[in-house]
């Protein structure tokens, strides 16, 4: 079970290390490798310190009946599953959006009382949140650029400090992934009542961390270069708008998705510099597996609990 919440957890840092530092690696900022260690530890404090609020919306907050162990392990399995093939084709998914799905998915083959209320509203929060960061980044980015422009040098101690502010903004993104996203990893598995829930959420903390540092580097380059060019000040707007998205959401126990807040603040920076500096044919890719992820979770996780109930 707890190879299955392990799973999970590596998945959500192989793919959502990208809304993390994608953007700081894709303007050049730093290499890879250094911020994914950046992410790892800062996912991993996130997880520890605030994830409580979203695990126990995971947890028990969607199914409100006990969950079984094979019905746990399907949910993480097949959430985890559809992840890991978004990872390797380079889309930036949302393991928010897996896990609710198999979560509610498990639900469905169990009958079970499920608070279709909070679903919504989990659902709402998916379009509020990448709309809301965009606008931010749309207005702060715009700001930011008019303030620099009136610099009349634009010297290294400015770019120097713009700089550190990126990298300091890649941080809270990461620490706001950890305490959004450490409770999807664990908190079905939080659902049995077997493991303290710190134990658990160190555990997913740490499995974040591995993803981020084996596997992340794929959906970087789709997030840092493939939507838009950004610049450094781009960069930090865009990761400092989708990390006070994130936070928000987080502190309230609602599991939003990292990619979509992430994704919805590059596009607000792109859409400063015009329509037209927008790939729209990554975006639609992107959209596309934002509905997929979680629909097909769902189907799996009813579909393959059902099979295994006929042979066990």
């Amino acid at each position: 079970m707890l190879a299955a919440g392990s799973y999970v957890g590596w998945n959500i840092g192989a793919n959502d290390t990208a809304n993390c530092i994608g953007t700081t690696v894709g303007c050049g900022l730093l290499p890879f490798r250094r911020a994914a260690i950046l992410v790892a530890i800062f996912a991993v404090l996130g997880g520890l310190l605030q994830g409580h609020h979203v695990m126990d919306t995971v947890g028990k907050g969607i199914v409100k009946d006990e969950l079984n162990i094979l019905a746990v392990f399907v949910a993480l399995i097949c959430s985890g599953i559809f992840v890991t093939l978004a990872t390797f084709f380079r889309i930036p998914t949302s393991t928010s959006q897996a896990i609710v799905g198999g979560v509610m998915g498990i639900g469905l083959a169990l009958d079970a009382n499920i608070d279709y209320a909070k679903l919504i509203r989990i659902a709402e929060s998916w379009v509020i949140c990448p709309i809301l960061v965009m606008v931010l980044a749309f207005v702060l980015y715009h700001l930011l650029t008019r303030l620099l422009h009136r610099i009349v040098s634009r010297n290294i101690l400015v770019q120097n400090a713009i700089g550190w502010l990126a990298i300091l903004s890649g941080c809270y993104v990461a620490y706001s992934m950890g305490a959004n996203n450490a409770g999807n990893a664990v908190g079905p598995i939080a659902n049995l009542g077997i493991i303290h829930p710190t134990v658990l959420l160190a555990i997913g903390g740490a499995a974040i961390a591995v993803g981020a540092i084996t596997y992340g580097r794929r959906v970087a380059d789709t997030v840092g270069k493939g939507i838009t060019p950004l610049d450094i000040p781009g960069a930090f707007v865009a990761q400092i708008a989708s990390a006070f998205g994130m936070h928000l959401f987080s502190i309230y126990g609602i599991p939003v998705s990292t990619s979509s807040a992430i994704v919805g603040a590059v596009v607000g920076v792109g859409l400063v510099k015009g329509a037209r500096s927008i790939s729209q044919k990554t975006i639609w890719t992107i959209l596309i597996g934002w509905v997929l992820t979680p629909s097909l979770a769902a189907l799996s996780a009813y579909t393959i609990y059902n099979l295994l109930n006929l042979f066990f």
